[in-house]
């Protein structure tokens, strides 16, 4: 049985707003220039000791603080930090998980971009993994940004074929919130890309590229 014309007019102004509601919910990608905006400034490096921060972040996370001065009052764990060029970027993961959904991977290839830019190719980064304060536990927020980190550094890697020594992934849960008086706001979930040290001169800032696959010499006939 055909659709009359009304019930064909129903369904694509169905159709429409559906596809408007999606466009209005999309995530808005920031470009690469904005990213690179951000991140080429850079002037001198900080003294920080990326394992032993990690390792700082774990105990803090875990201790169990008789006179904590509770999130909005907790001193950042590296306030040298702040004095990088720094990226803010909403990425949006599985809730309680380090994977990221599919409104975010275009963000995700813009950083790519930004980081393969003329500007950019001469320095490491940090990618720096927040969660705002929640009902988890604080250790367990603070392997949770540390995975989410590590999951962005890959995807970079592998799918982008950004070098991995130019990417330091650092989870710092909720030690150093983004905005300290409102530490379960949404904006401290938000990840971070850091310029963070000059490439060594000898260090090459893309992935070598792959030999190609060697040909086999056909077979002598007897």
């Amino acid at each position: 049985m055909r659709a009359s014309g009304h019930v064909r007019l129903a369904i694509g102004v169905a159709l429409g707003l559906a596809l408007l509601a999606g466009k209005a919910g999309a995530q808005t990608a920031p470009t690469r220039d904005d990213i690179v905006g951000k991140l080429n400034h850079f002037e001198e490096a900080v003294e920080v000791d990326i394992p032993a921060l990690k390792q700082q972040v774990m105990e803090r996370a875990r201790a169990r603080i008789k006179n904590d001065p509770g999130p909005v009052n907790r001193p950042l764990i590296a306030p040298d930090l702040a004095k990088l060029p720094a990226f803010n970027a909403q990425i949006q993961f599985d809730a309680d998980t380090p994977i990221i959904q599919p409104e975010s991977y275009q963000t995700v290839g813009r950083i790519a971009d930004a980081l393969v830019h003329a500007s950019l190719l001469p320095y490491t980064f940090l990618i720096v993994g927040h969660v705002e304060s929640n009902s988890k536990t604080r250790e367990a927020n603070a392997i949770l940004s540390q995975r989410r980190a590590d999951a962005i550094r890959d995807v970079l890697v592998n799918t982008f074929k950004i070098s991995t020594k130019r990417l330091v992934p650092i989870g710092l849960g909720e030690e150093q919130f983004l905005d300290r008086a409102k530490p379960t706001s949404a904006v401290n979930g938000q990840l971070q890309i850091m310029t963070f040290a000059k490439l060594p001169e000898d260090a090459p800032a893309r992935p070598a590229a792959a030999p190609p696959p060697a040909t086999k010499k056909p077979a002598k006939r007897h």
